[in-house]
């Protein structure tokens, strides 16, 4: 497959970052780490977010919490234009963040954006599982895998705004991502839909009170309810940007904050951490 193509004219819509090495700043240790990045294929973050700010955010959040430079997290905007193909082979893995889309939607008030979205995801999705590429969807991402393999996403389980305690499987404390959150942490969630039940083939990682399924993986492909990139700057902006989206009554947004402030959640899980840790791929 040919690699990725720039679909979008402007900086603050383009389809791809940059996609050359780390350039060397300075000598000494930061040419060292530049070194060590050259040697290790990127990761691809794919974002859905339309509005700016919350997209942006969320790249931001994911560079602070998987560890990552601009140079080693290429970027595209799903939202903003066709995904194109993708030399899977080019990357170490690939990233899905959140946004306002329900793979459970009723087909015909979807639009056409989001249904490009979805048929987008599921091409990429369906090379991904086939060559065993590492894969991380977070919130949406778990619907949109899940749908793929056959899961059943519905209403059942939404969640409000809010920090959720999440509890972590046998099979998730001996998995090499999930092994490193201990046996339980506490996270941000809020969401309409989410996993009911997952196919034989998908592996239960961890659980919650109000969500069966807060993380599952199917090969090397992993998707999580939770938001393992979302601090409570985080969150605060996001509950702002969709204070009109049907997550929450928008006159109870300070009520929410404020409870979401001691919810437990005191410090990230290092899931997006450790995952870059165990699949980043050396290159000669």
């Amino acid at each position: 497959m040919s690699t990725i193509t720039d679909h979008n004219a402007s900086a603050d819509h383009s389809a791809v970052a940059d996609h050359s090495a780390v350039t060397d700043r300075t000598d000494g240790a930061d040419r060292g780490a530049a070194d060590a990045a050259r040697r290790v294929a990127p990761f691809l973050f794919l974002g859905i977010r339309a509005e700016d700010v919350a997209a942006d955010d969320e790249y931001a959040a994911f560079l602070r919490s998987a560890g990552l430079t601009e140079a080693q997290l290429h970027r595209v905007r799903l939202e903003a234009g066709p995904l194109g193909d993708v030399d899977l082979e080019a990357y170490s893995g690939v990233l899905l963040g959140g946004g306002s889309f329900c793979v459970s939607d009723p087909t015909d008030t979807k639009s056409a954006v989001q249904l490009r979205v979805e048929a987008d995801l599921d091409r990429l999705l369906k090379d991904v599982l086939a060559a065993d590429v590492p894969f991380l969807g977070c919130c949406y991402g778990i619907g949109t895998l899940g749908r793929h393999i056959g899961a059943v996403v519905d209403r059942t389980y939404p969640e409000p705004v809010s920090g959720v305690q999440v509890r972590v499987t046998p099979d998730g404390a001996a998995d090499p991502v999930f092994a490193a959150t201990g046996p339980r942490f506490y996270a941000f969630t809020g969401h309409k839909e989410a996993v009911t039940t997952l196919p034989p083939e998908a592996v239960l990682l961890a659980t919650g009170d109000g969500a069966p399924v807060q993380a599952f993986r199917v090969g090397r492909a992993y998707a999580t309810q939770f938001h393992p990139e979302l601090d409570l700057a985080g969150l605060e902006l996001r509950m702002r940007t969709y204070a009109q989206y049907g997550y929450f009554a928008p006159e109870e947004l300070d009520d929410l904050l404020a409870a979401a402030a001691v919810s437990g959640v005191d410090a990230l899980p290092p899931v997006l951490r450790r995952f870059v840790e165990v699949y980043a791929r050396r290159v000669a």
